[in-house]
């Protein structure tokens, strides 16, 4: 394990060519970077902070009242799988409704929770798409080309991960899954396009580069973003997705809170054609989000087979 110094970008001036270039740069040498004035309110993520410690110190039981179903994802898990692996980990999970069967789960007697949860869901939001259009324009296409599907409605989530203190942590070397102990979340890539996460003070993710798994310190102010596997097929891999996990600690309990940010689930997706050429073909065939996520989410939930990936859609 080594400390990970990955680029911290100033997102004041987004738009900037600097600031361009500091994105493009980190996208394709990392996949993974910290920003500061990233325009969040600080009253936003301390009560969000707040909120995770109030829901998960609640007994099991409670906690189940809410628990997600196969057909609606939102509440409160504790077995969910990466890798086919159960991870070392309770979520919660966020996300509007949407028809008869996807609705919200809050938890009974607490109107605080409800509230923060929609602030950093809608303070995300903005930032994410600021996000998306600076990526837009790096890859060479009008913002629209990209935002498109994700207006009027996209399939956004956030997540609340809490990593109780873990009788026997584990760090495989490499792509090892271990065969016994624990890891807080088993190596993976993001399924979506951005991820913006809030970390506290406890260190435990871990991003891999060069086969070398390295930790990424959290830092005062800032947030973590990553791309995802959307991303990485947009821009014909010119930026890929971070393989990146979570360690478990014996000593601390630990908590995070990602926000996954997904287009429509009717997108279809696919390299662009600002970055295709004779030279450099498209890699991928055109991809839909929800066939994608569709299998990507019944592998998380439950061991139903081989986890979908991106490569299974590569050309050739």
């Amino acid at each position: 394990m080594k400390a990970l110094d990955v680029p911290v970008i100033d997102i004041a001036r987004l738009d900037s060519q600097t600031t361009l270039a500091e994105l493009d740069r980190a996208c394709r040498e990392w996949g993974f970077f910290q920003i500061v004035n990233h325009g969040i309110d600080q009253q936003v993520l301390n009560a969000l902070t707040s909120s995770m410690d109030r829901f998960f110190s609640q007994t099991t039981a409670n906690k189940r009242k809410i628990l997600r179903t196969e057909k609606n994802p939102w509440g409160f898990y504790d077995q969910e799988l990466t890798k086919n692996i159960l991870d070392w980990k309770e979520i919660y999970d966020y996300g509007p409704a949407d028809g008869a069967d996807l609705k919200p789960q809050w938890p009974s007697g607490d109107e605080g929770f409800r509230h923060a949860m929609i602030d950093y869901y809608a303070a995300c939001e903005t930032l994410a798409f600021r996000l998306l259009g600076a990526l837009s324009t790096n890859l060479g296409v009008d913002q629209s080309v990209l935002g498109d599907g994700f207006r009027p409605q996209h399939s956004s989530f956030v997540r609340l991960n809490y990593y109780p203190v873990c009788p026997e942590p584990v760090r495989p070397e490499g792509l090892d899954l271990p065969s016994k102990g624990h890891l807080g979340i088993n190596h993976h890539t993001d399924a979506g396009a951005l991820t913006i996460l809030l970390q506290d003070d406890q260190p435990g993710l871990e991003v891999l580069k060069e086969g070398i798994w390295y930790l990424v310190e959290p830092m005062q102010g800032a947030l973590v973003i990553n791309i995802g596997d959307i991303v990485q097929v947009w821009s014909n891999d010119r930026y890929k997705a971070a393989l990146h996990r979570v360690i478990a600690s014996k000593d601390e309990r630990r908590f995070s809170a990602p926000f996954f940010f997904n287009p429509s689930y009717a997108t279809d997706y696919a390299p662009l054609r600002s970055v295709v050429s004779d030279a450099t073909p498209a890699r991928y065939r055109p991809i839909n989000w929800g066939e994608f996520r569709a299998g990507r989410a019944a592998g998380d939930y439950a061991d139903y087979g081989t986890e979908i990936q991106i490569s299974h859609y590569q050309v050739g």
